[in-house]
């Protein structure tokens, strides 16, 4: 039965597209349609200009083959496509859209990627850091023109362009190595998802080095399994030369077990480059870097235990592409602090508040373990959880939370199409019967608010979740959040407050 949408119909109208809009933002869709501006005949066609190529592509929730008809009527030249289309127009039939359109790509920007040193980095944390610790030695220490393409942002050299997920899809990936490789760019560290792996985004580049910094719970409402995930990140030592892997992580065995490349082990115990005498407090990690051949002092000013592997990594990456382990290390003693990873927020009271982009389960237990090692006072962590993704997680970071913190507040992150408060119950499921007290405030500007107003000397306040972000997402639509605007906007009220 069918009949004609209303106004009372916006809402689920609105609801169903922002999934499909979820999809595209994972790479799982076809047609450029954007947030708030929901798919019409119209829309759906003005994403197509004349003489393009459609590439049809079968999602998870849509299939890109039935709009074959409207692209043709749109303009489209020729249409790529993986089932012969109904009517007349040029076609080209393949056996995998995605990889076609990565193979077009790397074609029609004459394959980028060639002509640079390429670096991947996966893993579920640790990755943005990872790649700006990189950046920083190969132009430092080997006077290299750096690309980066990641969470935060992609850079060429020093230039800044925005980001809208970790891993471009395969066409916009080769076009921003493009510009990279005309920009003069010698080297490319790129974070190199699970998604992108997975989805074909990365097919046809062929990487130097290749990082595996650890593997935890997340993205399994895409994955579905923790096995699924670890093989999907495995993918990129079957397309490197060198592959530098965590083998502390549980899962280093199972994610390297088919890799093709030379391999070269990091940790703290029996590893090509190991760890030792680690020394950890609030102005950062030191170590002693050590190989069969040498052993190097290595400091960085970014506190937390998870940070000797992701230095480890860097060092042995570095070492991979021609850095010395001195070299390096010289850099990493100056280099500057990446945001929102365990970043300090100025303020006048005689407490710590620091934002960290935690906000997986392992995040934020390592995040909360760092503070743990050098807070004079409490450890009050400050959290939420994302809507429409995955809720097993949500039980998890609340258990940890209680059991690592002394004081736990309990927030929204980004909640999306879901009821915050629903999900905020999901996190308290994993607090049940705990010890620790906590405080629910829904709203995050109020929250950080609540945890300033309660501070006590000493304190080590974590904002987490958000780090580098400056929005934050509430239904349909993102609405500007910068924690560091709102630590720095109540302290001015609060100090007027005083002078009135």
């Amino acid at each position: 039965m069918f009949r004609n949408a209303t106004m009372a119909d916006l809402d689920q109208v609105a609801a169903i597209y922002d999934r499909i809009h979820t999809e595209e933002e994972a790479g799982r869709s076809t047609v450029g349609w954007i947030r708030g501006v929901y798919p019409t005949r119209q829309t759906a066609l003005a994403s197509i200009q004349a003489g393009d190529l459609f590439v049809a592509m079968t999602g998870y929730e849509t299939d890109g083959h039935k709009f074959i008809p409207m692209a043709r009527e749109k303009g489209a030249a020729c249409v790529l496509c993986q089932e012969k289309p109904q009517g007349d127009g040029p076609y080209a039939l393949v056996e995998d859209s995605r990889l076609a359109l990565a193979q077009v790509g790397r074609s029609w920007y004459g394959d980028p990627a060639a002509s640079m040193q390429m670096v991947g980095v996966t893993g579920t944390n640790g990755k943005t850091t990872t790649t700006y610790l990189l950046k920083d030695i190969l132009e430092q220490a080997a006077g290299a023109k750096v690309g980066l393409i990641g969470t935060n942002q992609n850079m060429i050299g020093s230039e800044v362009l925005p980001t809208e997920r970790t891993t471009p899809e395969s066409f916009e990936l080769q076009g921003l190595l493009r510009r990279m490789a005309d920009g003069g760019c010698t080297h490319v560290v790129m974070e190199v998802s699970s998604h992108a792996l997975y989805l074909k985004r990365v097919e046809g580049i062929r990487f130097a080095v290749g990082i595996f910094t650890n593997l935890t719970q997340d993205h399994l409402d895409f994955h579905k399994t923790m096995e699924n995930y670890c093989d999907a990140k495995a993918l990129l030592f079957t397309r490197c030369d060198v592959g530098v892997y965590n083998a502390d992580d549980p899962w280093a065995s199972r994610l390297m077990s088919g890799a093709t490349c030379r391999k070269v082990s990091i940790g703290e115990h029996d590893a090509d480059l190991a760890a030792r005498n680690i020394r950890l407090d609030a102005e950062g990690v030191s170590f002693d870097a050590v190989t069969a051949e040498e052993s190097v002092p290595v400091h960085v000013g970014i506190p937390g235990g998870f940070m000797v592997y992701n230095t480890l990594g860097v060092l042995a990456a570095a070492k991979a592409l021609g850095v010395s382990l001195g070299d390096s290390a010289h850099v990493l003693r100056h280099s500057a602090h990446v945001k929102g990873r365990v970043e300090v927020v100025p303020t006048p009271g005689d407490y710590t508040m620091l934002i960290d982009y935690a906000h997986t389960p392992d995040a934020l237990e390592n995040v909360l373990t760092s503070a743990k090692g050098f807070a004079k006072g409490r450890v009050v962590a400050l959290f939420g959880c994302g809507g429409d993704r995955d809720r097993t997680k949500r039980p998890k970071m609340g258990s940890i939370a209680a059991e690592l913190a002394d004081f736990v507040i309990v927030t929204s992150d980004n909640p999306r199409t879901e009821d915050p408060e629903a999900i905020i119950e999901d996190i308290l499921t994993g607090m049940t019967d705990t010890r620790t007290p906590y405080a629910v405030v829904p709203n995050r500007i109020e929250a950080i608010h609540y945890a300033m107003d309660h501070a006590r000397s000493g304190d080590v306040i974590i904002l987490a979740g958000k780090g580098h972000e400056t929005y934050q997402i509430i239904g349909h639509e993102k609405h500007h959040l910068d924690e560091r605007e709102v630590v720095a906007d109540y302290i001015r009220e609060l100090q007027q407050k005083e002078r009135a």
